[in-house]
């Protein structure tokens, strides 16, 4: 799922400070790319232990409905299918049962099950990594 949402960035003493607003957070960045960057970084962490917990995702503030006094408003983009891809990396045991004769002539011929599996899993889903 792909959204944008609203930042309020302003200057701080050392750092430009950001606010997002929909998920009530802050971070911080050197530089103003920086600050967008950790944002969405923010977000995704946010959003993807939201959907973990299955709660539902804020919806995105139109940005003419945000407002700062001492920052500037803009938008950073996320797709949380994406970031999840390729942050969330730990690893979740799986059993499953194949047949001994085929088990002996993996293991004779030095085969990962685990490298298989996640082969096999990622062209039956069609994924691209």
């Amino acid at each position: 799922m792909k959204e944008a949402y609203p930042i309020i960035m302003s200057k701080g003493k050392e750092y430009i400070i950001v606010y997002v607003p929909d998920f009530d957070a802050n971070t911080q960045g050197k530089t103003v790319a920086e600050a967008m960057e950790m944002a969405r970084d923010l977000i995704g962490i946010l959003g993807i232990d939201m959907q973990d917990d299955n709660k539902e995702l804020p919806k995105a503030t139109a940005i003419e409905d945000v407002h700062s006094d001492n920052g500037v408003v803009t938008l950073v983009d996320i797709d949380f299918d994406e970031y999840r891809k390729k942050n969330e990396m730990r690893s979740v045991r799986k059993n499953c049962t194949i047949p001994s004769w085929l088990n002996f002539e993996a293991e004779k011929n030095n085969i990962n099950f685990s490298a298989v599996l996640q082969e096999a899993l990622i062209e039956k889903l069609r994924i691209s990594v």
